[in-house]
């Protein structure tokens, strides 16, 4: 196809009557849209609540358990020198 044929479709496509969408298709759109972020909106606090709670029980397991902490020896030391 050269490039003067390719025009020519081009501009045949173009000169198309474009079709007429259905008259309720905005309003379906609109419900459908308006879905969608509701529960994109419900997903992201349902996971800001998930990531709370995670952070509040390594919290809480972390005061309690202490894991930085050494743990007191098992055995006593050897007594010298006395």
């Amino acid at each position: 196809m050269n490039r003067l044929e390719r025009e020519a479709a081009a501009r045949r496509i173009m000169e198309r009557v474009q079709p007429v969408p259905p008259p309720d298709l905005y309003e379906a759109v609109v419900r459908r849209g308006s879905r969608l972020l509701r529960r994109r909106r419900a997903v992201r606090r349902l996971l800001w609540l998930l990531l709370v709670a995670v952070v509040v029980a390594f919290t809480v397991w972390a005061l309690t358990v202490q894991p930085w902490v050494e743990p007191p020896s098992e055995t006593t030391p050897p007594l010298v020198d006395w």
